[in-house]
C-alpha cells in the first residue's frame, strides 16, 4: 500500500511502480522452503513470468540429480504438466548428499536442457575429418554402421584397438563391463591429468584412493590446495564444513592463495607448490615426539613389524623400538625445516601444528587436485597428509576421515566377464609401471611414435582438445584416418574434440538420464538416480 498521498498518486501516474498486490488466500499457510513429496505428483504454484498476473502452473517435480561435477547433488525437475517440458531445476531435499542444497550450476541445468547448440540427432561427418560437414542419421543407421566397425576390428583379434576413453563417468562400471564382454582391454580416462596424483598416495595406504572426510564432527578441518570453491564435492563439503566450524571446529586451508575458502581459515598457510609434505612430516614428528599418537590403532592397523624385518633387522620387534627408531626416521623434518620449504614463518607452523596434533581421532583432512596432481612427486602430498591421520587414529572415526569406498554404493553386476588376455600399451606403456592410471596425456604421442593405432575410438564427455596442454597433438592425432579408424564422439553439447569425429551422438543431461549415482560426499553412504 502506498504509505501517502504522494506516493499514491505517483503510482497512478506511473512515475513509481505500483507493488500493491491482491491479497493471497494462501497467506495466512505456514512458510516453507520445499513442496512436501506428498504433492510432487501435482505440484501448484504460480508462474514467476507471469508477474504481476496469477497464473497458476501444475508440475509433476521428478527427482533427479545434477551431472556438472561428480558430486551428483540431488535437484528436483519441474515438468510442466500441460506442456510435458522440464521448466526448472531445483534442489531436493530428500538427497542426503546434498540434502536441497546447490551450486549455481545446478538451476542452470535448464540452459543446457535448453541450449540452442544442443546435439539432438545422431550426426554423421560428410567430407574430410574436421572439415565440419555433417549429415543427420537415424539411431538404427549410427548403430548398425558403428557396430560394424567394432565387429570387424574384434573380428582380427586385436585386443587393443577398440577404446572408450571417458571424461565424465556417470554409468558405475558398467562400459567396462561391456568392454570386457568384447574381449578387448579398451578402457581409458582422464584421471591422470586430473587427480591420480592424489589418488596414489591414498591408495598406498589403503588400497582405496579417496578420501571421505567427515568434517561435521571434526575438531580440526585440515584442507590442501583450492578446495572448496573450486575442488569436486563444493556443495556437500561447503556445507558440512561450516555445521563442523559452528560447532567449534578449526578450519586450516593450505594454499597459496587467498581464496574464498581460504579467507574463513582459523589458520591460512600460503606455503610454497610442491612443500606441503615437510609440512605434514614436521608435524606427524610433533605428534611422536609428544606421545600424542593413537598407540592401540597404530599398533593394529598399521605394518610395523614389516617395516623393521624390512628396515631394521636387527632391532627388538617392539612397538616401542619402531616408534623411537620412526622418530630418528623423522628427526629432519623440524618446524624450522618445514618454514624454510614452505617459505613461511616458523610460528605459522607450530601455531597450525598444535592444532592438528590435539585433534586425536577429529581429524579430518582432504586433498584432491592442486598441490597432489600439479607437482613432480605430488602423491606424496596425499600420502604424507594421510600419515597424519594414521598416527592421530583418525581413519574412519566420527570426526575423522575414511577411505572413500564406505561411503560408495557401487553395484554388484551380474556375470561378470573375465579380463581381456591382452593389454594396450596404448593406455599402460611398459616403461611408465609404476602408473597409477591410463596415461592418457600422452597418447597422441605415443600414436605419432607408432606404438599403436586405434579402430574405433570412443569419447565420452571428454574433450581433451580444449582441456589437456597440447591440444594441438591431439588434433593432429584425430585427423589421422590411419592412426584412428573411427572416432565417435559421445556428448550432448558440440565440443572441440566432437569437431574431429566421424560419428557424433547425442547424450543427455541431468533429468534426462537413467545413472546410478552415488559418491563419498559426506560421512555416509547414499545412492540417487
Amino acid at each position: 500500500m502506498a504509505d501517502s498521498l504522494i506516493e499514491e498518486l505517483a503510482q497512478k501516474l506511473r512515475i513509481i511502480p505500483n507493488l500493491d498486490r491482491e491479497h493471497s488466500p494462501e497467506s495466512g499457510a505456514a512458510l516453507r522452503k520445499f513442496p512436501s513429496p506428498d504433492d510432487w505428483h501435482d505440484h501448484v504454484e504460480l508462474d514467476a513470468n507471469e508477474w504481476p498476473k496469477r497464473v497458476e502452473r501444475r508440475y509433476s517435480l521428478v527427482p533427479t540429480t545434477c551431472f556438472n561435477c561428480e558430486s551428483a547433488c540431488g535437484m528436483l525437475a519441474y515438468v510442466d504438466k500441460e506442456s510435458g517440458q522440464v521448466t526448472k531445476f531445483e534442489g531436493n531435499p530428500q538427497h542426503p548428499g546434498s540434502r536441497g542444497r546447490t551450486c549455481a550450476k545446478g538451476p542452470a541445468t535448464i540452459n543446457q536442457i535448453q541450449d540452442t547448440e544442443r546435439i539432438m540427432h545422431p550426426m554423421r561427418r560428410i567430407g574430410r575429418r574436421g572439415a565440419g560437414g555433417w549429415e543427420r542419421i537415424s539411431w538404427d543407421e549410427a548403430l548398425d554402421e558403428i557396430s560394424a566397425k567394432i565387429r570387424a576390428s574384434l573380428k582380427t583379434g586385436a585386443k587393443d584397438r577398440v577404446v572408450y576413453h571417458v571424461g565424465r563417468p556417470g554409468h558405475e562400471g558398467y562400459a567396462n563391463r561391456i568392454l570386457k564382454a568384447w574381449g578387448v582391454d579398451g578402457h581409458n580416462s582422464h584421471t591422470n591429468i586430473c587427480s591420480a596424483g592424489a589418488r596414489l598416495g591414498y591408495g598406498l595406504w589403503h588400497k582405496h584412493d579417496r578420501p571421505s572426510p567427515d568434517h561435521a564432527n571434526a575438531k580440526v578441518i585440515l584442507l590442501t590446495s583450492s578446495h572448496l570453491e573450486t575442488g569436486h564435492y563444493f556443495n556437500p563439503h561447503a556445507q558440512r564444513i561450516l555445521e563442523g566450524m559452528m560447532d567449534g571446529a578449526k578450519l586450516i586451508v593450505i594454499d597459496p592463495r587467498l581464496s574464498n575458502t581460504a579467507a574463513m581459515a582459523d589458520h591460512w598457510l600460503p606455503t610454497w607448490p610442491g612443500s606441503e609434505p615437510a609440512l605434514f612430516l614436521a608435524w606427524a614428528k610433533m605428534i611422536l615426539e609428544r606421545g600424542l599418537y593413537d598407540r592401540k590403532f597404530m599398533q593394529n592397523w598399521v605394518n610395523w613389524e614389516m617395516w623393521l624385518d624390512a628396515a631394521h633387522p636387527d632391532e627388538p620387534r617392539t612397538f616401542e623400538r619402531f616408534i623411537e627408531l620412526l622418530l630418528e626416521e623423522y628427526a629432519e623434518y623440524t618446524p624450522e625445516f618445514a618454514a624454510e620449504e614452505c617459505r613461511i614463518p616458523v610460528e605459522q607452523v607450530i601455531e597450525a601444528g598444535e592444532a592438528v596434533i590435539n585433534a586425536g581421532s577429529r581429524l579430518c583432512t582432504h586433498v584432491w587436485r592442486a598441490a597432489a596432481i600439479g607437482n613432480l612427486g605430488g602423491w606424496q602430498v596425499a600420502r604424507t597428509l594421510h600419515l597424519l591421520n594414521v598416527l592421530t587414529g583418525s581413519v574412519g572415526t566420527e570426526g575423522g576421515t575414511a577411505p572413500n569406498s564406505w561411503s560408495k554404493f557401487k553395484p554388484e553386476l551380474f556375470d561378470n566377464p573375465p579380463d581381456p588376455d591382452g593389454w594396450n600399451e596404448l593406455h599402460y606403456p611398459p616403461e611408465y609401471t609404476l602408473s597409477h592410471y591410463e596415461m592418457s596425456p600422452i597418447l597422441p604421442h605415443l600414436v605419432k611414435d607408432g606404438r599403436g593405432t586405434m579402430d574405433v575410438y570412443f569419447t565420452r564427455v571428454f574433450n581433451p582438445v580444449w582441456t589437456y596442454p597440447d591440444g594441438f597433438s591431439w588434433i593432429e592425432m584425430l585427423e589421422n584416418e590411419e592412426a584412428i579408424g573411427c572416432h565417435i564422439a559421445l556428448t550432448p553439447t558440440w565440443n572441440e574434440t566432437a569437431f574431429f569425429a566421424d560419428y557424433v551422438l547425442p547424450m543427455g543431461h541431468a533429468s534426462e538420464r537413467h545413472d546410478i549415482n552415488s559418491y563419498a560426499t559426506s560421512a555416509g553412504k547414499w545412492v540417487a538416480f
